[in-house]
């Protein structure tokens, strides 16, 4: 659906994006993931025809932004980070005025821009002037605008940023809901948002792509340490010296919880150690409570890719 292929975009000296490739295949929702500055908004621009790139090639269900432009943007919604709204218009009429102008028209328009509306929630202020709006409104009038046309890609730049928390919850329930039906490429430096709503992340680092996988792939193919979480009950000095004596044990620390201790432990990559702790604790005279592996968490996958250029 989406391809992009050896993308280059230079601001003056400034190299902004370097030799950017990725595919997004039909119905999936893909998270661009990084740093302020990392070149997400860059890509999304590139990818609406809204800037051409320095360098490379983008398709947009076979047709080609620069020399296709016409038919790309009929098939692509764009939320950008900051929505161009007219601030006079109320949220009915502001639609009514996208639906015509990207070619619909009598009572298809009408009923979409109803549908639209109930989607995001609007009812309530379906006569409001924009200029009354709150920020998180005005957010959900900027996705609405981006649908009113059913096109089959959604390109959605920081869809949450500046909201409140139920109104982010609702816009998360809407993206899942979208991507049933379409293609979408999510822009966000908010973990929790990509790992909710993505079945794919792209992660971005001084307009690079570092890595490209399912959230729950991207811990494996890092090669990084392992983590275990142990519960024990007995002396937490004997326990640490037993647990530090298993082979491949690079770090642990201690937390407190309540009677017993609960031990961190790292251990080498490529090891599986859960049994060699479990005896540890228990050939020793202790009270093994629990131990589970702990996974790496969205955080701590970004913070690992996006430290990789600086080491």
């Amino acid at each position: 659906m989406i391809e992009a292929e050896s993308l280059n975009k230079y601001y003056g000296n400034f190299q902004a994006l370097k030799d950017v490739n990725f595919k997004v295949e039909k119905g999936e929702i893909v998270g661009f993931l990084g740093p302020n500055g990392a070149g997400k908004t860059t890509t999304m621009r590139i990818l609406t025809g809204f800037i051409p790139p320095g360098s490379g090639t983008v398709r947009v269900a076979g047709f080609d932004i620069q020399t296709q432009s016409i038919e790309v943007r009929r098939r692509i919604g764009y939320l950008p980070e900051s929505v161009p709204l007219y601030q006079e218009m109320t949220v009915t009429t502001f639609l009514r005025f996208l639906a015509t102008i990207r070619g619909m028209k009598g009572p298809r328009r009408e009923d979409r821009i109803k549908e639209v509306i109930r989607a995001c929630r609007l009812d309530e202020y379906s006569k409001t002037p924009i200029a009354k709006l709150s920020k998180g409104y005005r957010q959900l009038v900027g996705v609405a605008q981006a649908i009113i046309h059913e096109p089959e890609v959604l390109i959605l730049d920081e869809p949450t940023i500046g909201i409140d928390p139920r109104q982010v919850v609702h816009i998360r329930r809407l993206i899942q809901e979208l991507g049933r039906d379409h293609t979408i490429i999510l822009s966000s430096h908010i973990l929790p948002e990509v790992s909710l709503v993505c079945q794919r992340i792209i992660v971005m680092n001084h307009g690079r792509i570092v890595a490209v996988d399912r959230p729950e792939n991207l811990s494996a193919g890092l090669g990084g340490v392992r983590h275990y979480e142990i519960e024990a009950a007995g002396s937490k000095e004997k326990i640490l010296s037993r647990l530090k004596a298993v082979k491949g044990v690079i770090k642990i620390e201690v937390e407190d919880a309540g009677p017993t201790k609960r031990y961190l432990v790292e251990s080498q990559p490529g090891l599986d150690i859960r049994d060699e702790l479990s005896s540890a604790v228990k050939d020793g005279g202790f009270r093994l409570l629990g131990l589970k592996t702990r996974e790496m968490s969205l955080e701590d996958i970004f913070l690992k890719l996006t430290s990789k250029e600086k080491e």
